[in-house]
């Protein structure tokens, strides 16, 4: 199972006319692999994120994910494939402050069919779990700390055992030890349940505990030193 883009570009257009901002990206990886993204703010690390993650389009280019054009589907067919094949971590964790610690784990299943409901919940607990909240299962997001809800997220974007698991600056909004900690988690999950797992930051701590570390640069990937 892969990702593989080939000369992907993305294009916003102005009055001025476009503003090219991909310029011909080239990536291919396996299950198991991690990479984490460099670059200045503006530089398109997040439009790379956005279009691998099926949330935007490219300009031109193409974007196929376990052998599948993800963008030849209709609408619908595009939102069963994002939920069941990609997981998502955000800069800001996204959780409905309403819902406990598992239902906002949960959120990602709920149109699966109810006779898979109770191995669902029983997942969602296990990740729960191994992200070290057990005890905070019936708690809200208002009453954990900025760790805690970002490890809430991971679980949550693991949760449909997804192929290609996103995260944008996850650890932007966390103080260093919980940074530390957060990464950590992250990789340590993707390791276990073998995802792909793209990483985009600007921290060189998170940078430095991935195995591959790739920058953006003029609308293009190059690969970093360590």
């Amino acid at each position: 199972m892969t990702l593989h883009t080939k000369d992907l570009h993305k294009e916003f257009p102005t009055r001025s006319g476009p503003i090219p901002v991909l310029r011909g990206i080239d990536l291919t990886m396996q299950r198991g692999d991690a990479i984490v993204i460099m670059g200045p703010s503006g530089s398109g690390k997040s439009t790379l994120l956005h279009i691998l993650g099926t949330l935007d389009r490219p300009t031109s280019g193409s974007v196929r994910l376990d052998d599948i054009d993800p963008f030849s589907l209709s609408e619908r067919a595009l939102a069963d494939f994002r939920n069941s094949r990609i997981g998502f971590v955000f800069q800001d964790h996204h959780l409905l402050p309403q819902l406990t610690v598992l239902e906002n784990v949960l959120i990602p299943t709920v149109v699966r069919q109810s006779a898979t409901l109770h191995a669902t919940e029983s997942w969602a607990r296990q990740l729960i779990e191994r992200v070290g909240l057990s005890g905070r299962l019936d708690h809200r997001p208002g009453e954990l700390s900025g760790g805690e809800r970002q490890r809430v997220a991971i679980a949550r974007a693991l949760v449909n055992r997804p192929m290609l698991l996103l995260a944008d600056e996850p650890t932007g909004n966390l103080d260093r030890t919980n940074a530390r900690s957060v990464a950590r988690l992250l990789l340590e999950l993707h390791r276990q349940e073998n995802t792909i797992l793209i990483t985009v930051t600007h921290s060189s701590e998170l940078a430095a505990e991935f195995p591959r570390q790739l920058e953006m640069c003029d609308g293009r990937l190059v690969e970093m030193k360590k």
